[in-house]
């Protein structure tokens, strides 16, 4: 059968299991979405490119599976680099498809023409111009390949617009079964006896998890090797819900305390960065015996020595280890005091979290919230200094129900993500928690969920600034010089009106429950995003927490 090159890579993307294509339209690329129609894969378009390839990354991040971005030529690659960037740094995988001019004027100064390879090189595994449309399906079975093996990330596949008009005989290509191998690395048997011996012989040992814990399909082995190794576990990134919040080994607000006892700390499938102070003393205890884990054989050792490295799935080894340690093991003294760290930094939120003043302090505001937080609702995060409280409230109970900006920071993600986890998982509830400074990013996206009928209820943090970095700049300069950070009490609600949506504006703490509670109503009513625009008082919750 001939087909034109669109159709083709519709097709292809079918075999792997897509069912939505994210893109901001444009002429180059607009035989795909011809394609995509005949296939039955949904096309939803954004207001931004960038948002489109946050989409395929929050995709990915609500399924386990990569989501599919597709842009035009020029700035509609140079728009979704940041997204790209996100998606590298974050290791998660998602196939870009970059429009070009046609290949027969590359370099001749066609619309929209420039090198986008080198461009997006330098932000994802790989990056490839596809020249020969009967080779379309090829490519993005590679992509798609390269983007789940080892550490996940990004893949670009930048197709000009004359081979994707082009026809060509469309023969059968393998199934995604045959094509590729869901088999991931397991713990070097040699290796492994070491971190067994030590873990062992453990007095005071800690775990933390981070992201690479999305990708492993034993989703239950952390669980199982606590039920058998009790131990303070900390959980980052998208291993956030890993544990249930009642966990008795879950901690949030211990970490220092843990790390600068711990003899032995099981690192998975998270860096040494700006998040543990990448290794150091006095944060964490010169003598610790380190066991490191990741998929990426050159994060073992990088920015602090380890005694034991293993290249592996993190899933892989916590089952091996909860198969491999002897049962009964008790580290309840080691708890009780990590415990009591815990309890003791918590009592210090329970004042703010039970404020009753006005306009209402946002601990409070984190908590009223947490009420509408159920077992399968999906948090997205979007933003600085309100973001990082509610990430200390609002109770995750699944991996793959938190999103945030991640180790990159990329402020803008909120509405990509939100509008991805809605659309994998129809019947879940979405949040989108945002601050004030991130929501006016990417605002307008509201249009383009309530005219796609994609409902989520966004919640503003409103303190008229860039508080994470104006709280330091003040400190530093002095609030004369603070330039560059001071925003306005703007009624984001009443824009979210204007653009077919519900909204609601909040100045006091009783009227914070029956809004939120309306705004759930409304976009479950009406299918349609809703706006609550909550007026913030200022907090000394995260004075002193600036990272770099």
């Amino acid at each position: 059968m001939m087909a034109h090159g669109g159709r083709i890579v519709a097709e292809a993307l079918l075999r792997e299991g897509v069912t939505h294509l994210f893109t901001l339209c444009g002429g180059h690329i607009q035989n795909i979405y011809d394609g995509c129609l005949d296939v039955g894969i949904r096309v939803v378009d954004t207001r931004h490119e960038q948002t489109a390839g946050h989409a395929a990354d929050g995709w990915a991040r609500a399924t386990g599976q990569p989501g599919v971005v597709a842009v035009t030529a020029g700035p509609g690659v140079t728009d979704v680099v940041t997204a790209l960037a996100n998606a590298q740094r974050g290791g998660v995988p998602l196939v870009c498809i970059g429009g070009a001019g046609p290949a027969i004027l590359q370099d001749r100064g066609s619309l929209q023409d420039m090198n986008h390879l080198d461009l997006v090189k330098s932000i994802t595994k790989a990056a490839f111009r596809v020249i020969h449309t009967d080779r379309l399906a090829e490519y993005v079975s590679t992509a798609f390949r390269i983007a789940l093996s080892g550490v996940p990330g990004p893949v670009y596949l930048e197709m000009p617009l004359d081979v994707l008009m082009n026809f060509a005989d469309v023969d059968e290509f393998p199934a995604p079964t045959v094509s590729r191998t869901a088999a991931q690395p397991a713990p070097d048997p040699t290796e492994f006896a070491r971190a067994l011996e030590l873990f062992e012989k453990a007095e005071r040992p800690v775990a933390i998890i981070g992201s690479q814990f999305r990708w492993s399909r034993d989703q239950q082995s952390l669980t199982d090797l606590l039920a058998r190794f009790p131990m303070p576990v900390f959980v980052n990134g998208m291993a956030r819900g890993a544990l249930p919040p009642e966990h008795p080994c879950l901690f949030t607000r211990a970490r220092r305390a843990a790390l600068a006892e711990a003899d032995v700390v099981l690192m998975c499938g998270t860096p040494f960065d700006f998040r543990v102070d990448y290794g150091r003393a006095p944060t964490w205890n010169p003598d610790t015996k380190i066991v490191k884990v990741d998929r990426d054989a050159t994060q073992i050792g990088h920015n602090r020595p380890v005694d034991v490295g293993l290249v592996a799935d993190t899933g892989l080894v916590l089952r091996a280890l909860a198969d491999g340690l002897p049962a009964g093991r008790s580290h309840d003294d080691w708890l009780a005091n990590i415990r009591r760290s815990e309890d003791k930094s918590r009592a210090k939120m329970v004042p703010e979290m039970e404020a009753d003043g006005d306009p209402p302090n946002p601990l409070r505001v984190c908590k009223e919230l947490d009420a509408f937080v159920d077992d399968d609702t999906i948090v997205v995060g979007d933003g600085g200094d309100f973001v990082a409280t509610a990430a200390y409230v609002l109770r995750i109970r699944r991996p793959g129900l938190w999103m945030d900006p991640g180790p990159l920071g990329t402020l803008g993600v909120g509405p990509g993500y939100a509008m991805a986890a809605k659309l994998a998982r129809p019947k879940s509830r979405v949040i989108a928690v945002y601050g004030d400074g991130a929501f006016g990013l990417h605002a307008l996206e509201l249009e383009a969920m309530a005219r796609q009928k994609i409902p989520v209820v966004c919640v503003i943090g409103n303190d008229a600034a860039w508080t994470q970095i104006r709280r330091g700049q003040v400190d530093l300069f002095g609030a004369e010089r603070a330039v560059a950070t001071g925003l306005a009490y703007t009624r984001y609600d009443e824009v979210a009106k204007a653009l077919g949506c519900h909204g609601e504006w909040v100045e006091t703490t009783a009227d914070l429950a029956p809004a939120f509670a309306r705004a759930f109503e409304a976009s479950e009513r009406d299918q349609v995003p809703a706006v609550v625009n909550v007026k913030i008082a200022s907090s000394e919750f995260r004075k002193g927490a600036i990272s770099v």
